[in-house]
C-alpha cells in the first residue's frame, strides 16, 4: 500500500504544482537522516505497526529527528485496557492474520512510559476514540454501499471467489472496529510532545524549553463570544460550554 499511496501523493503533488513546497520520500524511518532537525514531526497509524519490543528505539530515532525545542504529533491505536494487546473473541487473531499481520496494541500509559524514556515530554494528549468509531462506521457504509463496484475491481486481478473472501474479511474488519471503539475495547490517541531544549528561556513562557506555547487558547472561546448561561423555554437554568 505504500508504493500506492507514494505514488499517487507524488502525481496529486505534480497536479497543483507544489513541488517546490515538499517531497514524499518512501522509505523506512530508520535511516532518515538527523541534520539538521526537523521542527515538527507527525507520525499517523505507524507505531501500532513498531511492536512493543522496538518502541523504545522508535521513540529514540524520533528524538533524535527533531531538533531541541521541536514538536512530536503521536497519532495511533491503543489498547483500552492496560493487560489487553489484542481484541478479544477472535477478531485481534483475525486481523493479524488477515488485515494487519505484526499489528501489536500497547495501552496508552505504557506508550507515554516509552516516549519519556526517549526523553521526550508529553505535552498533550487527546483521546479520539468515539470520534474513529464513528469514522469506521462510515467507511463501513461507504463499502457495503458498493459491493458491486468493489467486487469488479478486486475480480479484475483474481477470482470471483477470492474477491468475495477480501470483501468479506474487510467488511468484517471495518464493523468489528467501530463496535470495538464503542465499547472501549480499543482506542485511539493524538500525543503530543516536545524535545525539551534544557534552557528555562526558550519559548514563549520562561520553563517552556520548547516550542510548545503551554496554553490552550484554540479551545476556550474568546472574550465575548460566548454565553456562558442560557435559560431555556422550560425557565430552567443550564451551564453551556
Amino acid at each position: 500500500m505504500s508504493k500506492n499511496q507514494w505514488a499517487y501523493a507524488n502525481q496529486e503533488i505534480e497536479r497543483l504544482g507544489l513541488q517546490d513546497r515538499g517531497r514524499i520520500r518512501l522509505l523506512d524511518y530508520r535511516v532518515l537522516d538527523t541534520e539538521p532537525g526537523y521542527d515538527k514531526i507527525a507520525s499517523v497509524g505507524m507505531f501500532e505497526h513498531v511492536g512493543r519490543a522496538r518502541m523504545g528505539a522508535y521513540f529514540a530515532k524520533l528524538k533524535s529527528l527533531l531538533r531541541p525545542g521541536g514538536l512530536l504529533m503521536n497519532h495511533g491505536i491503543t489498547a483500552g485496557a492496560t493487560d489487553h494487546d489484542q481484541l478479544g473473541a477472535g477478531l485481534g487473531d483475525f486481523i493479524e492474520k488477515y488485515i494487519f499481520p505484526g499489528g501489536e496494541l500497547m495501552h496508552t500509559s505504557a506508550v507515554l512510559a516509552e516516549m519519556a524514556d526517549a526523553g521526550l515530554e508529553m505535552v498533550d494528549t487527546e483521546n479520539l476514540r468515539p470520534h474513529y468509531a464513528r469514522t469506521l462506521w462510515a467507511w463501513s457504509d461507504a463499502l457495503e454501499s458498493k459491493l458491486q463496484t468493489a467486487q469488479a475491481v478486486l475480480s479484475r486481478d483474481r477470482s470471483a471467489e477470492a474477491a468475495s473472501r477480501i470483501l468479506r474479511a474487510y467488511g468484517l474488519y471495518l464493523a468489528g472496529c467501530a463496535m470495538a471503539f464503542e465499547q472501549g475495547w480499543i482506542s485511539l490517541y493524538q500525543i503530543l510532545a516536545t524535545r525539551p531544549t534544557g534552557r528555562a528561556d526558550h519559548g514563549s513562557l520562561r520553563g517552556a524549553r520548547s516550542d510548545h506555547p503551554f496554553r490552550r487558547d484554540h479551545m476556550y472561546p474568546q472574550h465575548g463570544q460566548d454565553e456562558t448561561l442560557k435559560r431555556p423555554a422550560d425557565g430552567a437554568a443550564h451551564a453551556t460550554a
